[in-house]
């Protein structure tokens, strides 16, 4: 079990209350990962939502071919990296509630797992709770989306 103090180290959790955090520490459990452990695939119902504690998670998504969707395997394509203290598995902040991105463990790592349907229904309840960590969510979305623009723009001959 995870503790609100634990929680409250984090910049994600900014904001919340030690009433809050200890509501979010109870759907909260700490886990160990293996180098290459999978951690969710891209298009898995996106049930939790995640945040490293210590290690790396790569991030990958695949491409599949329309037009040799039967003769040619989906290719594989780096998507970036998640550093400790970072959230990943927003998606599950996000209808339709699907994983964009596949997850693994680069090197050996200790995540936080936060069950994201109890923290869907604490969010319809508390709606303090919901806007402080909406507004962490579209942060971090904002900041993913200067880094792809800067991706594409290293990648424009």
């Amino acid at each position: 079990m995870i503790t609100f103090e634990v929680l409250k180290q984090y910049p994600f959790f900014g904001g919340l209350t030690d009433g809050q955090l200890k509501t979010l520490a109870a759907i909260a459990e700490e886990k160990a990962l293996e180098k290459n452990s999978l951690i969710f695939e891209e298009c898995d119902t996106a049930d939790k939502i995640c945040l490293l504690m210590d290690g790396n998670v790569d991030l990958s998504y695949r491409s599949i071919d329309e037009m040799h969707i039967y003769t040619t395997p989906p290719k594989e394509f780096y998507a970036g990296s998640i550093n400790p203290g970072e959230v990943f598995g927003i998606s599950a902040l996000i209808g339709p509630y699907t994983h964009n991105a596949t997850a693994k463990a680069s090197e050996s790592s200790r995540i936080i797992m936060i069950d994201a349907i109890e923290l869907r229904k604490l969010l319809e309840q508390d709606l303090q709770l919901a806007y402080n960590l909406m507004r962490q969510t579209v942060r971090i979305l904002m900041d993913r989306l200067i880094d792809l623009r800067v991706q594409l723009a290293v990648t424009q001959p």
